[in-house]
């Protein structure tokens, strides 16, 4: 790890805090200005450009003042970056842009996203794992059409999936209850994540009789199960990335199309919170940041909350606003679950099988 004495890291912190106030390149005058600053513009100049040889700043023309660069932003908000509590007023105005419908979870979660994307004028995002870590409580074949049948699976959460399956032959009432006793036999209170295709296989061999004629659906019930395993992201204030002149509308475009793809990147805060830029790995928005901070139900990760807003953007005031936006929903998901009759997220995707 590269180490600065506290001279340079103090420039390098007044460097980030003016950009982020001015959107202009930082000069040695403004930083030698600054109260807390007792050098000369001389001694700034020399360790501005040995913090840029370093990688932390960079001079985007040769005549202008410097500016963060990512690893600059990383050692800002990990290191240098002051640490704030919100005011009584701030988290009065999070409680109630969070809204007090906690009829249930998904309306919640909801609220949560709306308000944050609105207070911070950036997007918020939400990535829900909840069902996977459900058990199964009910799953039913119910005949629609002619050889046409809706799988339905439902979780001890609430969260229900559905598809659509189609038979080469209509079932008879007998073999239709059949399935439907014997899924509810084998499948009733079993962790979604266990169901693998293994699982499936055996419970389809020990049908005998009825093995070759019902095996479409336990095809189906294998996807609906996939289905539960996958992170659901939504995300609201899009428009508010697509207005900016400092974001590419085409990455913005790019990275909301493929927002189910990028599940991991939340995922992967589901310990801490954590700040993403435009480099890591599966993040295509440049010139822009994802913060990312856990949800928690109980013991058990329910999520991750987020904001995607511009690299230059106010963390030590925006960061304490998620941290207790995330904290405030873990509490309320946390207190008696009946308080939460449906899941985090209730998919009814309609799939055609």
């Amino acid at each position: 790890m590269i180490l600065l004495d506290d001279r340079k890291l103090r420039i390098l912190a007044a460097v980030v805090d003016e950009y982020i106030r001015t959107g202009e390149p930082v000069g040695s005058k403004a930083i030698a200005a600054l109260p807390d600053i007792r050098v000369s513009s001389a001694t700034i100049r020399n360790d501005m450009a040995m913090l840029e040889q370093l990688g932390f700043l960079e001079q985007p023309h040769t005549s202008a003042g410097r500016i963060p660069t990512y690893s600059g932003y990383k050692l800002y908000i990990e290191t240098l970056m002051p640490r704030r509590s919100l005011t009584d007023d701030e988290k009065a105005m999070l409680d109630n842009a969070l809204g007090d419908d906690y009829s249930s979870e998904e309306a919640l979660i909801d609220n949560a996203t709306r308000a944050l994307a609105e207070i911070t004028d950036c997007a918020a995002v939400v990535s829900n794992c909840a069902p996977q870590f459900s058990v199964i409580a009910k799953v039913d074949a119910v005949p629609t059409g002619k050889h046409m049948y809706v799988l339905l699976m439902i979780t001890s959460s609430g969260s229900i999936q559905n598809k659509v399956c189609r038979l080469e032959l209509d079932l008879t009432h007998e073999q239709l209850a059949f399935f439907n006793e014997y899924m509810t036999k084998n499948l009733s209170g079993m962790s979604v994540d266990s169901l693998s295709d293994e699982t499936l296989e055996r419970l389809a061999e020990a049908m005998g009789a009825y093995t070759v004629t019902l095996s479409p659906l336990m095809k189906g019930i294998r996807e609906l199960a996939k289905g539960f395993m996958q992170s659901d992201v939504h995300v609201s204030g899009e428009k508010n990335l697509l207005k900016r002149n400092d974001i590419e509308a085409d990455d913005v475009i790019k990275f909301f199309e493929q927002k189910n793809e990028f599940s991991k990147l939340l995922d992967d805060s589901f310990s801490e919170l954590k700040v993403l830029f435009g480099e890591d790995g599966g993040f295509v928005i440049g010139n822009s940041s994802m913060i990312v901070s856990p949800i928690k139900k109980g013991k058990r990760t329910a999520g991750s909350l987020g904001l995607i807003g511009p690299l230059r953007l106010d963390y030590a005031k925006v960061i304490p606003y998620i941290e207790y936006m995330t904290d405030r929903i873990s509490e309320l998901l946390s207190e008696d679950s009946e308080s939460f009759p449906p899941a985090l997220e209730t998919k009814d995707d309609g799939q055609k099988g």
